[in-house]
């Protein structure tokens, strides 16, 4: 197989836009859930502590969030189709992409440092670039 052919699919696959998430950020993800024959999104609300191949199809975030005393993390996909949408609801100053040492921290030590930022500016995505239709000969014949 071509390295182009590989490419073209894997373009078909993209999302046209996707909200820029950093390390450090508390993001809410909302994803669907299949249950059975019905549909609900689910919404997961944590901290990214990493971020993987930003510009490719696979890019990946971690997201982490204390549950009833316990530390879950869950993986997404961004480009996935059940990835319905993901919205930055605070963004912090840091100066790693892998902040695996939120692992060993609980309560005030946890803490990170906000930053001002433009929440609406980052949630709102471009729109989809409308794939342009063939002119019929109907409308070339009267212009």
């Amino acid at each position: 197989m071509s390295f182009a052919l590989i490419k073209k699919v894997n373009d078909e696959q993209k999302k046209h836009a996707v909200v820029d998430v950093r390390s450090g950020d508390t993001v809410r993800v909302h994803q669907k859930i299949k249950e059975g024959n019905k549909e609900r999104v689910q919404i997961f609300e944590g901290v990214v502590i990493r971020t993987d191949n930003k510009e490719s199809h696979t890019s990946r975030i971690t997201v982490r969030k204390i549950a009833s005393g316990v530390g879950v993390e869950k993986s997404f996909m961004l480009h996935n189709p059940l990835v319905e949408k993901v919205e930055v609801t605070r963004r912090s100053k840091v100066r790693r992409n892998y902040l695996s040492f939120l692992r060993d921290r609980s309560g005030k030590s946890a803490r990170l440092k906000a930053v001002k930022f433009d929440r609406e500016g980052i949630n709102t995505l471009p729109e989809a670039p409308k794939a342009e239709e063939p002119k019929s000969e109907s409308t070339e014949e009267k212009a």
